[in-house]
């Protein structure tokens, strides 16, 4: 593929509330196996684009961890590879990432350096499987400056959440609004964009030099009458992790074989394999429709929930419509109901955790077990 990609992956999420004290948003366990990250570096391996980079700022020590070898997706090689960039203080810039946009101006070296006639940008916190080979014959058949991979939405709550475009007949763009409150259209944008290379740099350095510093606010929306940008319709599984409630409606949906089915089926998503032992089900466990991660020991129930890797759950304990993180320990008799309880926490013995049906509650900040 005849372009590079660029994943933004500095925000701190603040919609996922105690979910990011931790760790960054594209670095959220997905699925029982998966970090958030892993579906954009997957999709753009996937689609042939040898060469990414990922924009990191907030808490970034376990994304960082997770992307200390290139070889899980396929980026391991002489010619490309995966770069990871943070903000660089220097005698001529004494900033941190102040927005989208500059974050891309402050790692323009990156992008100068490069032949590639297009950039492919994504957000580290979107959960979709696409071809991003079908979208750029798309930007390349409309004579597109920049294209936008969208997707309709029923739930008008939830276009609050995104960039809501209105498109022509032809799919142009004429109208972008940034998190409406009242949308016009029921035409999400998923975060995903495809720009020419050099057009990318010379927008990102004329917004820098007025001050501005947003890629959709400062960029996209000023140019939407000056350059052609047109919307890419996806038709496919598409979700955005940006507040708890997203967050937890994700990881169920993975209890959903159709949706298994779409990740699992080649070309795979791809992510960091730790050398770990089959979960273990002892005597008097009972597990039904849940994900259960490598490494955990099963002795009590657990139904309608996903359970990540190495986490005991001892005699008598019941865990229903919950998350459990990694490495949590879950005492006997221990009862958790509509939660998310955070990586590394103890759950102390006959300890109850309830949250509401559609508000799931987040159990951190236990006594007990650290990091």
């Amino acid at each position: 593929m005849r372009a590079i990609g660029l994943i933004l992956a500095g925000g701190n999420s603040i919609g996922l509330k105690d979910l990011v004290k931790k760790r960054a948003g594209a670095a959220m366990p997905i699925g029982g196996t998966c970090r958030a990250i892993d579906f954009g570096l997957s999709n753009m391996s996937n689609s042939g684009i040898r060469t990414v980079a990922v924009l990191t700022q907030y808490n970034t020590r376990s994304l960082n961890e997770h992307l200390n070898s290139a070889k899980w997706w396929n980026f391991g090689r002489k010619h490309g590879g995966l770069y990871t960039f943070t903000p660089t203080l220097t005698r001529d810039n004494n900033w941190w990432f102040r927005g989208t946009a500059d974050a891309i101006y402050q790692n323009m070296l990156f992008l100068r350096r490069r032949t590639e006639p297009y950039v492919v940008i994504y957000h580290g916190d979107c959960i979709c499987k696409i071809d991003l080979n079908k979208m750029l014959e798309y930007h390349e058949e409309k004579g597109a400056d920049i294209t936008i991979a969208v997707k309709h939405l029923d739930s008008e709550n939830e276009l609050k959440r995104f960039g809501v475009v209105e498109t022509d007949e032809n799919n142009r763009v004429i109208e972008f609004s940034e998190k409406p409150m009242k949308a016009k259209t029921d035409t999400a944008s998923m975060g995903i964009y495809i720009i020419n290379r050099t057009l990318l740099m010379q927008l990102v350095e004329d917004a820098n030099q007025r001050e501005r510093y947003d890629l959709v606010k400062d960029i996209f929306i000023p140019y939407k009458d000056v350059k052609n940008i047109y919307a890419y319709e996806f038709d496919g599984y598409w979700r955005n992790i940006n507040t708890v409630e997203s967050y937890y409606d994700t990881n169920m949906d993975f209890l959903r074989r159709d949706v298994r089915r779409l990740f699992t089926a080649e070309p795979t998503i791809k992510t960091k394999i730790e050398d770990l032992p089959s979960a273990k089900f002892n005597e008097g466990s009972d597990v039904k429709n849940s994900l259960i991660g490598s490494g955990c020991i099963v002795n009590g129930e657990v139904s309608d929930s996903v359970v990540f890797k190495e986490v005991f759950i001892g005699k008598g304990a019941v865990i229903k419509n919950s998350i459990i993180l990694n490495g949590t320990y879950i005492d006997e008799g221990a009862y958790i109901e509509n939660c998310i309880v955070e990586s590394r926490e103890r759950v102390a013995k006959n300890e109850e955790f309830i949250g509401k049906e559609g508000e799931p509650m987040v159990v951190s900040g236990l006594r007990g077990r650290l990091e």
